[in-house]
This record gives C-alpha cells, structure tokens and sequence, in this order.
C-alpha cells in the first residue's frame, strides 16, 4: 500500500512539473515575439501553478489572517523548499532565492521563469540586489524573502538578516510577516525540514512516502516602513514571527546589528 501511494504522489507530482515546463516554455516564447515584460502575468500564473504543485504534496494546508491588498515585502521563516508553493499559492508573488537555485535541473528554470530574483551569497553586492528589490516593490510586484538566509528544523528562529529590508524602506512599501509550522499530531514534524546535507530528491522521496501533515500559515499584521530602520524592522519582524511561532527567546537568535 505504502510503495502504491508513493508511486501515485510521484505520477501526480511529474504531471504537475512538465505541466508547469510547458506552461513556462509557451509563456517565455510569447515574451520574445511581443519583446515586452510579463512580470504580471508570470506571477498569476506561477500562482497557479505553484498551488499546483503545493496540492500534488502531502499537506494539510490551514491559512490564517488576511492577505495584503497593496504591494508588500513579505517576510517569513523558512523550513523547507516546500515553503515556496505553499506561500506562492496565495497570491501572485516573487520570491528572492540564492543563486545556487537557479543550476538545479527544471527547477531553477521554472523559479527563473516565475520572477524568482537571485543572489549570490557572500559576492559583497547586497547594494545593488537591494536596488534590484526596491525596483521590483516599486513596480508594483509583491515580493517575499527568507530574512533568515537559509531553513531551519522548525524549532528555532536563526538570525534575521536587515540588509535587504532596506528595499521596503526605500520603496515605501510594509512589511507582511508571515509565520509557516508543518505540524504532525500537534507537534512539530521531522519530515517536513529541508536542512543540512539533506538533497531534493531524498527529502522529496521521503515526505512522499510519509502520511500527510499539517501546514499552518499564519499572515500577521503588516509593519509600516516609514521611519524605522532596516535593524528595527528585522528586529520587530523576528520578534512577531517568533511569537506566532510559539518560541521563547532561548529559541531565537538576535538580529545582526545593522
């Protein structure tokens, strides 16, 4: 039974990805013959897919508060590569991943293909990504990043990174807090982390095989920009998305200074 339900996830999940491909080829084609920028609808339609590919995983998904009506920099901890469908499920959205993202095979072309915008850790170019983010805030694109840099067990929160926080500053955009728990039987699940020298297709064999888990996404209040600094608003964000997330000070790493 268990090796049967692995392989119907597995047939469902490759109909949604080479949907996805298709999808994407036909979309990026158009975009060369009209020779214009179709960031708007490749959000609507990464949206789509991406809910997708979020329903060919084995979830449970339970959304609280209200999504944002105007332009936002989203902010949210982060656990697994499954955050993403998840998150971009709920509104048309562009997310912020690390450079090394775009060489993984399909995936990184699809992420491309979606808006996804790069970044090469350690390259000493925060100024000119930053400038990057408050360009797309300003044309009016939602946008989400994981201030934390990298995914954790769920357990704890790692420091928050104000660098980049700068964009909504300058854009004059809030901030939307977003705080993600994958939950089996009430507590905290193990499969569900995607961290250390875990790789894709172990992680995605073994949440496949599993039973489904629950998924809680909590959208918290916005925080306005103006007039805090890119270390207060890391800081605060932290502090809310610690809060929802049910963990003690003990649990959270303090905000780099800024």
């Amino acid at each position: 039974m268990a090796k049967l339900r692995l392989s119907i996830r597995l047939l469902h999940l490759a109909l949604v990805i080479t949907f996805g491909a298709l999808l994407a080829s036909i979309v990026s084609l158009y975009e060369r013959l009209v020779r214009h920028d179709l960031m708007p609808l490749r959000q609507r339609l990464t949206r789509w897919f991406l809910a997708r590919l979020g329903g060919a995983l084995p979830f449970r998904v339970r959304v609280e508060g209200e999504l944002p009506t105007q332009p936002m920099l989203w902010v949210a901890n982060h656990v697994s590569w499954t955050d993403i469908p998840l998150l971009g499920a709920l509104q048309p959205l562009s997310f912020l991943s690390k450079a090394e993202v775009r060489g993984w095979p399909l995936a990184g072309w699809l992420a491309h293909k979606g808006g996804t915008l790069f970044i090469r850790r350690g390259a000493g170019d925060s100024s000119q990504v930053s400038q990057q983010l408050t360009q797309h805030l300003q044309r009016g694109h939602h946008l989400l990043i994981f201030p934390e840099g990298t995914t954790t067990d769920g357990l704890a929160l790692r420091t928050f990174h104000g660098r980049l926080l700068s964009s909504a500053i300058d854009s004059g955009v809030a901030l939307q807090p977003v705080a993600i728990r994958y939950l089996r039987d009430g507590q905290p699940c193990s499969v569900a982390p995607f961290v250390g020298d875990d790789d894709m297709l172990s992680h995605l064999l073994r949440l496949l095989s599993n039973s489904a888990c629950e998924v809680e996404i909590r959208l918290l209040a916005p925080i306005p920009s103006e007039s805090r600094s890119r270390n207060e608003l890391a800081r605060h964000s932290q502090a809310i998305i610690a809060s929802a997330l049910r963990l003690n000070a003990a649990e959270t790493e303090q905000v780099e200074a800024a």
